[in-house]
This record gives structure tokens, sequence and C-alpha cells, in this order.
């Protein structure tokens, strides 16, 4: 009776799982019984940017656009951690409030480092 109860309880997720894999395959599957397998000189032309492409594809990038990137994923980080927290600040303890003071002086000090390694400056 026990061991019937349990099972019940994990009957709606055993369903969730079972749809979600079968629309999964259905929409990896489904692709390959309606497309047009017939490229012509248009769909294999160069689309992203509208002209042709120029140089070697395979050159190396500045790394200011690495850098760049990681700094934007540090703040949208900060962010994304940052906002709960303010939600929730008249709800958590003393503990919480200092955790965030220190993971905020954490990503200064890692923002201050960036600035002086020079990583802002594009000249």
């Amino acid at each position: 009776m026990e061991l019937q109860k349990y099972l019940e309880n994990y009957l709606a997720v055993s369903v969730f799982i079972v749809l979600s894999l079968v629309l999964a395959l259905l929409l990896v599957l489904l692709p390959f019984l309606v497309n047009n397998l017939k490229p012509d000189r248009e769909k294999l032309s160069t689309y992203e940017c509208g002209f042709e492409n120029f140089g070697n594809t395979k050159g190396n990038f500045d790394v200011r656009f690495y850098l760049v990137s990681i700094l934007f994923i540090i703040f949208d980080l900060e962010i994304a951690f940052m906002f709960p927290w303010a939600i929730k600040l008249r709800d958590i303890s003393v503990f919480g409030f200092w955790s965030m003071i220190v993971f905020i002086i954490t990503l200064g000090i890692g923002f201050i480092y960036e600035w002086k390694k020079g990583a802002l400056e594009w000249e």
C-alpha cells in the first residue's frame, strides 16, 4: 500500500518526462520528413552579413573581444544574483546580506583588475 502511494506521487513526473521525450524526438525528426533536400545556388550562398566573404575565415580575433564578453558575463551574472537578493533583502538574515557584500566586493576587485590591465581600452 505504501509503495503504491509512493509511485502515485511520481506518476505526474513520469508522464511529464515521457511527453517531453516524445516531443523532443518529434521536433528533431520532423524536419527530416518535411524538408526539401535539393540545395541550389541561393541556399548555399552567404547570407549572414549580406556580402561575400573576404580573407581567411580561420583568422585570429583580437583578445579584447573575448575580454569584453567575459566582462559582460561577469556583470550579467552579478545582476542575476543581485535582483533576487534585493527582492528578498528584508527576509534574509545578516549572513545573507554580508554574503552578497562579499560577492560584490569580489566582483569589484575583478573589475578593477581588468581595468588596470587595460581590458576596457580599445586603442
